[in-house]
């Protein structure tokens, strides 16, 4: 527990009533002074309420204080958390019979859940994080915080105490992994436990309070079964799919912000045999394979003298040198994605990696601007035979106005002819309409086009489906 999170009160007198918990501080033991103690403002050192109406935040805030000057935080760090997590609870109803609250078991029930979810969780985003239908939390000041589930944005009634209490929540998520967020480092990005993505920004950036945005992640891996029957893909392109993975083609996938990139990423990753050695890299470590040989790194930003920074493209470098068969990264936006197409066209096939793009054309037009932002000189020709010649597939994904996540395009690259990257599109998603709930109606399409790299897959004894291609298939 961090000691700047301690309080100093003067009604710390209840102790010997409570001295049943095992976190309280030994009456023997003389009690330590906080290294940094907060200012208790008056409200919190004021009576407890008795009137009817009292919101509830405000008793919570209250005990939850009494409990902080009281606790034993020796015994508390070496506790195990369930035994916390009653320890808590005993304490908490000790408190609130002690000072005689009128409650009913709803509100009891609320605040010892309350007490917990502050001392051992986020706070009051605890609720949302365990919510498996919540997919983003997005906390715009203490007082809006927003969820989306199912592809949709909508505001929640959870709310933080004030900025205070937001800017704690937020030093707890950043100092598990080392980081820090102050004013002269007011953005961050960091992960939680489970491996959801975290970025805080604060004051003076944040004008009107802390922000703090969490993608979270199933703490079970989507499955190819799962994205058939959300309608994310067909079985025919999943087998297509599968097929390219185990064939070692270069896959590109394209989609916009929360289109499901790293899921299909995941997802794709499991077509990878179990006797391949996997390297991924990421800016913030997203991606959940499950075979047995996995290395795993991660970039590090600068300290706070703009020192030891690491890279993408420093790990991409590193990693050549680490014997992978195959390289996974989780997304190019600079200049590493000249190191990872050298890599592609060196001997690294069945690699993988993201762009933020709005279709396959645009996703290769940016990957040729990176290419001059990584200080390469050459003719654009030259960026887009290398370019061309790297990759095999190109996969959009789009979050459609409902919030359905499809894969909207599969695209083969062909080569080049002339100066521009030629494409052919195998399947694609066909929006025909809207439904009087505002849902996307549509279907999937297969145009008709085999492949160029199904040789491939036929040499190495990847037998996909005879009508794969037929034209006439059409998927709801």
């Amino acid at each position: 527990m961090n000691p700047n999170l301690r309080y100093q009160f003067e009604n710390a007198s209840h102790a010997s009533a409570l001295l049943g918990s095992a976190l309280l501080k030994p009456t023997h033991a003389p009690e330590t002074r906080p290294l940094a103690p907060a200012p208790v403002s008056p409200a919190a050192s004021a009576p407890y309420p008795k009137t009817p109406g009292v919101r509830l935040d405000d008793i919570k805030t209250r005990i939850h204080q009494e409990i902080l000057a009281l606790m034993d935080w020796q015994r508390m760090e070496s506790m195990p958390p369930d035994r916390l997590r009653t320890e808590l609870k005993t304490l908490t109803e000790e408190l609130i019979a002690t000072h005689k609250l009128a409650l009913n078991e709803t509100e009891r029930r609320l605040i010892i859940q309350s007490i917990q979810d502050e001392m051992l969780g986020l706070g009051p985003i605890e609720s949302l994080l365990s919510d498996p239908t919540v997919s983003d939390i997005l906390v715009n000041g203490p007082f809006q915080v927003y969820a989306e589930r199912r592809g949709k944005i909508e505001h929640t009634d959870v709310q933080f105490d004030n900025d205070a209490h937001l800017l704690r929540v937020i030093d707890r998520i950043v100092s598990r992994i080392g980081r820090r967020v102050d004013e002269m480092s007011p953005m961050v990005d960091a992960r939680l436990p489970d491996g959801s993505r975290v970025n805080a920004v604060i004051a003076p950036l944040a004008m009107d309070g802390p922000l703090l945005s969490i993608r979270r992640f199933a703490v079970v891996p989507f499955s190819v079964h799962d994205l058939i029957s959300m309608n994310t893909l067909t079985a025919g392109m999943a087998e297509l799919i599968n097929g390219v993975v185990r064939a070692r083609l270069n896959v590109l996938v394209s989609g916009g912000t929360g289109s499901g990139k790293t899921t299909l990423l995941n997802v794709m990753s499991a077509s990878i045999p179990g006797d391949e050695r996997i390297i991924t890299i990421e800016d913030a470590a997203e991606l959940q394979l499950q075979q047995p040989h996995v290395v795993r790194m991660e970039t590090r930003p600068p300290n706070i003298e703009g020192k030891g920074e690491i890279s993408q493209r420093d790990l991409l470098r590193n990693s050549l040198r680490m014997r992978p068969d195959r390289i996974i990264m989780g997304e190019v936006r600079g200049g590493e994605v000249l190191d990872m197409l050298q890599a592609m066209n060196t001997g690294h096939d069945g690699s993988m990696t993201t762009i933020h793009a709005n279709s396959p054309r645009d996703a290769l037009t940016r990957l040729e601007h990176m290419l001059g932002m990584a200080g390469l000189k050459a003719e654009s020709r030259a960026l887009r035979q290398q370019i061309a010649a790297a990759l095999s597939v190109v996969i959009q994904v789009s979050r459609l106005s409902d919030g359905q996540r499809k894969i909207t395009s599969l695209q083969e690259i062909t080569g080049i002819e002339g100066d521009v990257i030629s494409m052919q599109e195998i399947f694609r998603f066909e929006q025909t309409g809207l439904n009087p709930d505002g849902g996307v109606q549509g279907h999937f399409v297969a145009t008709g086009i085999r492949p160029k790299f199904m040789q491939r897959l036929v040499t190495r004894g990847i037998v996909l489906s005879d009508n794969l291609f037929e034209p006439t298939q059409r998927w709801s």
